[in-house]
């Protein structure tokens, strides 16, 4: 992945040891990139990896028959839940 050069107007600074540094610039070198590049790249790849699973999933036919049968059922009672909504709140104003 390659971050476009254009638009970067933000800037993010970090504090690190020596030995992480030299590490980065030693894996920055192995790319063929900038540190920046390298940093920045690893970094959003990582990011988006992490945020992929809570924008994207995928279900074979089986299994989203089963999601979309559980979106259309109707919602099941909760006795235990339905009388805690009809008792006061400590947020409620006093009488």
């Amino acid at each position: 992945m390659t971050t476009p050069r254009t638009n970067r107007t933000e800037k993010l600074d970090l504090r690190l040891s020596p030995s992480a540094k030299q590490t980065l610039q030693a894996a920055a070198k192995a790319a063929r990139k900038s540190v920046s590049e390298f940093v920045l790249d690893t970094a959003l790849s990582e990011a988006e990896e992490r945020l992929a699973d809570r924008t994207v999933f995928t279900l074979d036919a089986e299994r989203w028959a089963t999601f979309v049968n559980a979106l259309d059922a109707p919602p099941r009672r909760h006795p235990r839940l339905e009388r805690l909504f009809r008792e006061p709140s400590v947020f409620d104003p006093k009488p």
